[in-house]
């Protein structure tokens, strides 16, 4: 049995993403394959798996040395499970850059294309078997695209991406704007969430000198609900802070998608000298506006510097 699985905090890529590679594997190989998740949902990855009537997939049990795995979505493996090395890593399909660290005792066939989004990636590898694709697998192919382009929003997003989506939206009888309004309004509800779960929904640990960050992101199409609780958060951080002994801080940014622009929250000396060095801004209040940032991948994490 092949295990297919994204990064820890999985978004709507990561999660779609291990689905569709499992329908493939399971459709047009002769692997069995298995979709997992590591770690808790979004609203709006719940939404679409009640949409289209997708069974949640479970969360990815402890693995043992040897077992078939298939990565999606990350080749980063602080973003995976601990013994990821020790597996046997099938494949890896990917649009993020190569982070390196990952090993392999066979050669694995690695996919690494600059688009943004993995389900994009993997269309193209599916070829013209995708118009054979059940509906639950073309609409979450569309609804990660949607997703990671912010509705082609993101400065990530290429004409690649916005042709798929538009062909699969017309395919599946949707319009894509309304479609998306639909995803982020679900997104944007954090009311199940705690002020910890915030800052972790959406999380990547990244080096910025000598030192390490949690850079978590919230898209929303409504962030006064979410600065109302920016003490709750606030107080989370320092707490999530002295539980991890791998970060030295972390960046909260709240991404307003409607507005194009991020607040991230600059509630001490190091957020504010990072913010202030990193965006060229005088950073004096526990929040800062960033207008036309909305992309970790494309504009936050390649602008962080310290100095």
């Amino acid at each position: 049995m092949v295990k297919v699985f994204g990064h820890l905090s999985p978004d709507t890529d990561a999660m779609a993403s291990a689905v569709i590679w499992a329908w493939y594997l399971n459709n047009h190989t002769a692997h069995d394959a298995t979709p997992y998740v590591l770690g808790e949902l979004n609203n709006e990855t719940v939404f679409l798996l009640n949409h289209f009537k997708v069974p949640t997939p479970e969360l990815l049990p402890t693995l043992v040395a040897g077992e078939t795995v298939v990565v999606v979505d990350t080749n980063n493996p602080q973003e995976l499970p601990e013994n990821i090395n020790a597996m046997n890593l099938l494949t890896l399909i990917d649009h993020h850059k190569l982070v390196g660290g990952l090993e392999t005792s066979t050669p694995t066939e690695i996919t690494i294309r600059p688009l943004a989004c993995t389900a994009t990636v993997m269309h193209d590898l599916i070829g013209g078997q995708i118009t054979v694709a059940p509906e639950h697998i073309r609409g979450l192919m569309l609804a990660a695209i949607l997703s990671d382009t912010l509705a082609f929003r993101s400065p990530t997003t290429t004409p690649h991406d916005k042709d798929v989506a538009e062909t699969l939206a017309a395919g599946l009888g949707l319009d894509v704007h309304t479609f998306a309004n639909l995803m982020f309004a679900a997104k944007s509800d954090i009311s199940s969430f705690t002020d910890s779960g915030l800052i972790k929904i959406d999380s990547k640990k990244f080096a910025v000198g000598d030192k390490n960050f949690r850079v978590s992101v919230l898209e929303t199409t409504l962030p006064a609900s979410v600065l109302k609780r920016q003490a709750g958060i606030i107080e989370a951080m320092k707490a999530t802070v002295a539980e991890e002994n791998d970060v030295d801080d972390i960046l909260f940014f709240i991404i307003d998608i409607l507005n194009e622009e991020a607040t991230v929250l600059t509630y001490n000396d190091l957020t504010k000298k990072i913010i202030s060095a990193s965006f060229g801004v005088t950073v004096t209040g526990e929040t800062e506006v960033l207008p036309g940032i909305v992309s970790r991948k494309k504009q936050i994490l390649p602008a962080l510097k310290l100095a």
